[in-house]
C-alpha cells in the first residue's frame, strides 16, 4: 500500500485534536493511545522518504594517462 500525504495529515490532524479515531481513504482506525497514533505517524513518514529516494545510476570515469595531443 503506498503512503499519501492525505494519510499522514489526516494523523497529524488528530494529534492536534487529542483525537484516537482517523479516517482515511475511507478507512477508519481508532489507535489504543496517542503514543501509538505517534508511532504510525512516525512509520508513515519513514515509509513515504523511502519511496522517494531516486537512485542515480552508476556513472563510469574513464582516465586516459597518454602524453596528450601533439600537433603535426
Amino acid at each position: 500500500m503506498a503512503v499519501s500525504q492525505s494519510d499522514i495529515d489526516a494523523l497529524n490532524a488528530a494529534l492536534k485534536n487529542g483525537e484516537r479515531v482517523v479516517k482515511s481513504d475511507g478507512v477508519l482506525v481508532e489507535y489504543r493511545s496517542v503514543d501509538e497514533l505517534i508511532r504510525a505517524r512516525d512509520s508513515l513518514v519513514e515509509q513515504m522518504a523511502a519511496e522517494s529516494t531516486i537512485s542515480r545510476p552508476r556513472q563510469t570515469i574513464i582516465v586516459h594517462g597518454g602524453r596528450g595531443f601533439r600537433g603535426a
